[in-house]
């Protein structure tokens, strides 16, 4: 039976045993996640913690909806011995009345005429063979951005706060983009030092002649399995191709070895097709959408 819980009922041990065993490796699902990026989440749980479904919950004039939170790309039904798109479809059945708008990413196709459905794609590469086999899967215009790269004299650098690779977020394309508040950079930074802390993640960037961050990256880092979540280039970075050179000594490092590195997905084009140019496979995730809100409120976003 599908139980409804709130925050404060959810069985955090239970919840993330159920999240290990679905066999899903993206950290998304597990309540250290979503305790950071979604405080006060609550879920819906099948019997007991068979399968789970998280709902990021939030409130706006009064009205309470489910969204997908910045820096996280989706959620979806975390179940390890039934169909999680079967599954899917259920949990959405009994999602209370309440959330009268729901706009979520997960990672099954629900099919339901209840919710409107948008394919997204995300990115994703095995490195079970070894790499030069891996190599040769790279598109040409990778394997001479890298050949450039080489020739640049990169250096990487680890002792890189949170903080500061926000800053260059901001400085360089963050202000462009429309919906991203201080809050959920503070929630970013609080993620990434807990990673660190933890040793779920780390900071790696390449500095100037002169000192200055001009690209990092926060990567999540989970057995087997590397989330590059948080990728922030600078004019400098682009011209040196140092966005080539890392994924290739990162995939160079761990050849072999089984992991899979996951990209996280672009709607941009061209940072797609920097996805797509070393061999990545397409992964679709669903962003399902529905208002059932009455005029005027259905204006609400």
């Amino acid at each position: 039976m599908i139980n409804y819980l709130k925050n404060t009922e959810i069985d955090k041990n239970q919840w993330d045993t159920c999240i290990r065993n679905s066999g899903v490796m993206k950290p998304y699902g597990y309540s250290w996640y979503l305790d950071i990026m979604a405080p006060g989440w609550e879920a819906l749980v099948d019997d007991e913690y068979d399968s789970v479904f998280p709902v990021p919950g939030f409130r706006k004039y009064g009205i309470k909806y489910v969204a997908t939170p910045i820096f996280l790309q989706q959620l979806g039904v975390y179940s390890p011995d039934k169909s999680e798109e079967r599954k899917a479809k259920e949990f959405f059945f009994y999602m209370p009345d309440f959330y009268r708008f729901i706009d979520l990413c997960i990672g099954q196709n629900i099919h339901t005429e209840e919710y409107r459905t948008t394919e997204r794609t995300n990115f994703i590469l095995s490195l079970s063979g070894p790499y030069e086999e891996i190599f040769s899967s790279f598109s040409d215009h990778c394997k001479r951005n890298i050949q450039k790269a080489e020739n640049e004299g990169i250096s990487y650098s680890t002792d890189i706060t949170p903080r500061e690779l926000i800053d260059l977020f901001i400085a360089n394309r963050g202000r462009e983009i429309r919906g991203i508040r201080e809050r959920d950079y503070n929630r970013l930074e609080a993620l990434m030092n807990h990673c660190r802390i933890n040793r779920k993640g780390r900071i790696i960037g390449v500095r100037s002649a002169g000192g200055s961050l001009v690209f990092g990256i926060f990567m999540i880092e989970l057995p087997g399995f590397k989330t590059l979540l948080f990728v922030v280039n600078t004019e400098e970075s682009r011209n040196r191709r140092i966005n080539y050179h890392f994924v290739n000594e990162l995939i160079r490092e761990n050849a072999g070895s089984g992991t899979i590195i996951d990209f996280a997905g672009s709607s941009i084009p061209s940072i797609a097709s920097f996805m797509e140019s070393f061999g990545s496979s397409r992964e679709p995730f669903y962003r399902v959408y529905r208002n059932s809100l009455p005029w005027p409120l259905k204006m609400f976003k």
